[in-house]
């Protein structure tokens, strides 16, 4: 598997990555071999656990009871699917995620309250190169495309750019809600800063949180620095956009870390199309 053909095959449950951006930790000797030679490692996305490694001609457990996993089946489609149509990406089902958001306290009129929309998952992201944190940073294909000339942009100019974060499962931020509300946070706080789970841009492999070496990630301090001042006057010639400034109608907290690639009309030659 090429480098430029590692992706992300996304379903509803699990999520199938190349085996070699991960290498978990293998526990047993037969677990080692395995994923010495698998192709991909199937993750499940509610807390991360790695399930099984995915050879050319065998499927090798990783966990007790693979049998009684939700999504094996699904996953195991996913890495061989096609799913680009007509040029627009192919996307997850909602099924399920309102019954979580109403365990929240959550019911529909909060998209409406806030004006964000419900972020559907892709089916497939791209590897668009490494984090902050050299974790694989997954994007849709050609938001991936925009933040690397973004990024080679800005070393021309003598700014450096690294990214904090890029997709993010409808798990993962259920995930947030969790840790802070038993940090004793309320929903209300915790909406202050994050969105709802299913209605993060993250959650639609176009949304990055941007910082630059030296700097804290995710702080408002981020807007005194070079790379901030860079990307206010050149991002959009590749895409993208501040989401929540300054007092902005969503009622999120001032996030200049938060971008979010937009694609340009067709037939548009700017570097976010090209």
């Amino acid at each position: 598997m090429h480098a430029l053909d590692w992706h992300l095959a996304n379903s509803t449950f699990v999520e199938a990555l190349p085996a070699r951006l991960l290498r978990p930790r293998a526990r047993a000797s037969a677990d080692a071999r395995a994923l010495a030679q698998a192709r991909w490692c199937l993750r499940r996305k509610r807390d991360g656990c790695f399930l099984a490694a995915v050879g050319l001609d065998a499927l090798h457990a990783l966990v007790p009871d693979l049998a009684g996993e939700p999504g094996i089946a699904e996953a195991l489609e996913a890495i061989t699917a096609r799913h680009e149509r007509a040029g627009r990406p192919a996307l997850l089902p909602l099924d399920g995620l309102r019954e979580r958001l109403q365990a929240l306290g959550l019911d529909e009129q909060y998209g409406e309250r806030s004006g964000l929309p419900l972020v559907a998952e892709p089916a497939r992201l791209e590897f668009a190169g490494y984090d902050r944190y050299r974790r694989p940073l997954w994007l849709l294909e050609p938001a991936a495309r925009a933040w690397r000339r973004m990024r080679r942009a800005a070393l021309g100019d003598d700014v450096a750019l690294d990214a904090i974060s890029g997709y993010r499962s409808h798990d993962y931020q259920l995930g947030i809600f969790d840790r802070k509300l038993a940090r004793g946070q309320s929903v209300e706080q915790i909406l202050g800063v994050n969105a709802a789970p299913g209605y993060s841009e993250h959650h639609g492999g176009r949304a990055l949180d941007i910082g630059t070496p030296g700097e804290p990630p995710a702080e408002e301090s981020f807007e005194t620095t070079a790379a901030f001042t860079w990307l206010r006057g050149r991002a959009g010639e590749f895409g993208f956009a501040m989401s929540y400034p300054r007092d902005n109608p969503h009622g999120i907290s001032y996030e200049p870390w938060h971008w979010c690639w937009h694609p340009a009309p067709a037939g548009d030659a700017s570097p976010a199309n090209a």
